[in-house]
């Protein structure tokens, strides 16, 4: 895209009226999205994104500018934009690239690129067959939406750091719902990773219509959930959804830093189970939040955040490693050339125990088994969150019971973590865009089957029914 003497002189305007530090992050992405509505294809979506970002760090502050002018003058102007921003001595700097070898390496099988819009149609008509077919006369609405992206990037800094990475991911969601009578219902069911076409065979799509389709009828014939103070089992297969809100926001070094996480100055202290081991690993292979490098040209590795409900460490950027006296560990992530990169999540999970996952939900007596969970509301300064249960079921005596809808679970992060008396082997994963100051990244996030000894449910039902 850009060659390197090009980089080098971007770079030294950027920092010619001074400044710490200075990168330039280069993209170009070529991205497709499908939308099925009513049986009908409605959208279909190809294009090109291409454009630079260019940053200077000062002591504290951040100066940055992007442009999608990626000529020689368009760059320099955006440079000369940013070193305006930065006071300080002139200097002159000399820079030598080093390329960057990745630590995780990753197979695409099927570019997503080189596979015909025609074979994604069939996928999203396929997807969208099955959830119909799961029963014609309840399922009213199918929403089918399929997205893939090859992202390419350059990322050089004064540091002599320079980065050339691909992304590939691909994605197919279904949306489905059921009515009868005056009750409507709603399920969804997603796949997606840091993979090509091949998801879709891995995956088939009518498996995943169909599960989001069963789902929304299901859940017609659910009781109301019953509201109280009870034991909890959050199955595998619902996804790491509570690690990810109630837990990994706060473990982000900018939230720490700012005084707006529970987590803040905890390093060293039990703040979990002894059973409960966090983990942010980017080097998942078919992860949808995988990458080789952050967009800060970082190599990435494996971070256990909680060992054993010991707080060990936090997602790092640049600037907030710096802060910290650390190493970034590879999670300055950025929606797009337009933005700056900030401490994310990538692939966040609870790491497997050792106990059987059928033997957590009969140990747990009378309480609520999830097997799928909803949105939710965090707030990262306290660690307080209510969530949505998209699929719950009644545990009664160790058995699991009849499906309940319209409960809610409420309770603290931190709270909740030192609540969990018992982690399966198993080990279920979700993606999602996970949206934070007005960006969005592809992430996923996993659990295995946990049981917590005592979460407040919602709902609109009374007793154990």
């Amino acid at each position: 895209m850009l060659d390197k003497l090009m980089l080098q002189e971007v770079i030294t305007t950027a920092l010619a009226n001074g400044g710490d530090f200075a990168d330039v992050f280069v993209e170009h992405k070529r991205v497709t999205g499908i939308g099925c509505e009513d049986g009908k294809i409605e959208r279909i979506h190809s294009g090109i994104e291409a454009g630079a970002g260019i940053r200077v760090i000062s002591g504290e502050k951040t100066a940055y500018a992007y442009t999608n002018d990626l000529s020689r003058e368009g760059l320099l102007e955006a440079a000369r934009i940013v070193s305006h921003s930065v006071s300080g001595a002139k200097k002159s700097v000399s820079i030598n690239f080093r390329r960057l070898e990745p630590a995780a390496r990753f197979t695409i099988e099927q570019m997503p690129d080189k596979v015909s819009t025609e074979l994604k149609v069939q996928a999203v008509k396929r997807a969208d067959r099955a959830a119909r077919n799961v029963d014609k006369e309840k399922i009213k609405q199918v929403m089918v939406g399929y997205g893939d992206v090859v992202q390419k990037v350059i990322i050089a800094n004064s540091d002599g750091d320079y980065v050339e990475d691909e992304r590939v991911r691909t994605r197919l969601m279904v949306h489905a719902v059921a009515a009868e009578g005056a009750i409507m219902q709603t399920g969804y069911e997603a796949v997606g990773s840091h993979s090509g076409f091949e998801l879709l065979e891995r995956n088939k799509p009518e498996e995943i219509g169909a599960a989001a389709a069963r789902r929304a009828v299901q859940m017609l014939a659910a009781r109301p959930a019953p509201a109280g103070k009870m034991p909890v089992v959050l199955a595998g297969e619902a996804g790491g959804t509570m690690v990810h809100e109630a837990c990994g926001h706060g473990l982000e070094a900018d939230l720490v830093q700012k005084g707006l996480s529970v987590y803040a100055g905890k390093i060293g202290q039990q703040v979990a189970a002894d059973c409960v081991t966090v983990v942010d690993d980017a080097t998942m292979p078919d992860r949808y939040g995988s990458y080789s490098f952050d967009d800060e040209g970082v190599p990435v590795r494996k971070v256990v955040l909680i060992e054993n409900g010991i707080l060990k460490d936090y997602l790092y950027d640049r600037l907030t490693a710096k802060r910290a006296g650390v190493e970034p560990n590879g999670h300055g992530r950025r929606e797009s050339y337009q933005h700056k990169p900030i401490p994310r999540m990538s692939n966040t999970y609870i790491a497997p125990g050792r106990d059987d996952p059928q033997n957590i939900i009969r140990d747990a007596g009378n309480g609520l088994l999830v097997k799928k969970m909803g949105g939710g509301q965090v707030n990262t300064t306290t660690g307080d969150f209510v969530f949505d249960v998209a699929e719950g079921y009644l545990i009664k005596n160790g058995e699991i019971g009849p499906m309940v809808r319209g409960a809610t679970l409420t309770g603290n992060g931190p709270e909740v973590l030192r609540l969990v008396e018992a982690v399966g082997s198993d080990l279920g994963f979700t993606i999602g865009t996970c949206g934070k100051d007005g960006q969005g990244v592809p992430v996923s996030d996993a659990q295995p089957t946990i049981r917590i000894k005592e979460l407040v449910v919602g709902g609109t039902g009374h007793g154990d029914g």
